[in-house]
């Protein structure tokens, strides 16, 4: 694993809102440490009401854990674009987050209940 990566266990149950509803809660989160970066929270896919994401065409490669795919949130009040990235495929080091879900906190609210 690259040496500014850290993944851990994320205690407690995380809930993820968009557009005031409820799309993903877990008490099977990973906490994602990337030095220079805040901490980002990676909830289980089966965890997420996945009928509220569409995929988007984004995509983007890190080079310490691989390429993104991104995803929009399909709300109430309108579509929230790329607010949702996964490491479908994950770089050997970093396979726990592999298939997992992270959100961009300026987009969603994450939280810890």
């Amino acid at each position: 694993m690259a040496d500014h990566i850290k993944i851990r266990p994320a205690n407690g149950t995380w809930v993820v809102r968009a557009g005031g509803a409820v799309i993903g809660e877990t008490a099977r989160a990973l906490e994602l440490n990337e030095e220079g970066f805040a901490p980002a929270i990676y909830f289980p896919r089966t965890d997420v009401a996945m009928a509220f994401l569409d995929k988007s065409d984004t995509a983007a490669t890190d080079p310490h854990k691989g390429t993104a795919t991104y995803y929009n949130i399909v709300a109430k009040s309108g579509p929230i674009a790329d607010a949702v990235w996964s490491f479908e495929e994950a770089r050997d080091e970093l396979k726990e987050i592999e298939g997992y879900l992270s959100f961009y906190p300026a987009k969603v609210a994450i939280e810890q209940v």
